[in-house]
């Protein structure tokens, strides 16, 4: 005769982990807001005084995470004590609420990292998603990415490890003024010939006089997204910041399969 397994129970300490999404206030859904105020204790990491204050209206044990960033810490250490933290108060029998700027799940590696350490050990972790860079820019660009397709990635990644591209697609490059550091620093913009570099890859597919746009969505109510259209062959020349996404626009001509389509028709 079989026997059930018995479900294991949880052990005592969960984590929610949620996005607020860029927009202040704007940008929540009712499933965060509710993860917020039902915490026993909310870790943040965000961007900003009045964000923090908003998070403390919501939930007054609201605590920032963001000193752990020091500059010249390569991130990947930040990023361990981060996991550290959040882990520790779980583990000490609190509903901990994890908040992360836009997606949690996008460019955030602690909120992964935490949520798997701790199933691990037994505890309930999940995640809730949040509005991430590429959602802002597909509304306020007017892109659609089911048109032609898209592919996203980090910038220093895509440089770094040579990755290829179809030109007749969207690509969308993430904080591609981040490229190649490893930390933090007050003030960061690109480094030139670090863009110069990137330029010159993406020129193995697209012509120098080829239109990008240079994108940073807005984060408060009152203001508006940014947007600078320049031609790839002046990228270099644009002071790009942290947050900023590089948008590249598909090339006009595309290849069709036309036994395919003809078999897709019939």
């Amino acid at each position: 005769m079989a026997t059930r397994r018995r479900r294991k129970t949880p052990r005592a300490g969960s984590l929610t982990v949620v996005g607020t999404g860029l927009l202040l206030g704007g940008h929540l859904t009712l499933e965060s807001e509710r993860a917020i105020r039902d915490a026993e204790l909310v870790l943040h990491v965000t961007n900003g005084p009045l964000i923090e204050r908003w998070l403390t209206r919501l939930n007054r044990s609201a605590t920032s995470l963001v000193d752990l960033y020091q500059p010249g810490r390569p991130r990947y250490v930040t990023y361990g004590l981060m996991v550290d933290r959040i882990c520790a108060e779980v583990e000490a029998g609190k509903r901990v609420c994890a908040v992360y700027y836009g997606h949690p799940g996008v460019l955030a590696q602690a909120p992964h990292a935490a949520i798997r350490r701790l199933r691990r050990a037994g505890y309930d972790a999940r995640m809730l998603p949040g509005i991430a860079a590429d959602a802002c820019l597909f509304a306020d660009l007017g892109v659609n990415p089911g048109d032609r397709g898209c592919a996203t990635f980090e910038a220093t990644d895509f440089l770094a490890y040579a990755r290829r591209i179809d030109p007749t697609s969207e690509l969308v490059l993430w904080q591609v003024g981040l490229l190649g550091e490893g930390s933090t620093r007050p003030g960061m913009t690109s480094r030139q010939d670090r863009v110069r570099v990137l330029v010159q890859r993406l020129r193995q597919w697209y012509p120098a006089t080829h239109r990008v746009a240079v994108y940073l969505a807005a984060t408060l109510p009152w203001d508006t997204f940014s947007v600078r259209w320049v031609t790839l062959g002046s990228l270099a020349k644009v002071r790009l910041k942290p947050m900023m996404t590089l948008y590249v626009p598909p090339l006009a001509s595309r290849r069709p399969n036309r036994r395919v389509l003809a078999w897709l028709s019939a």
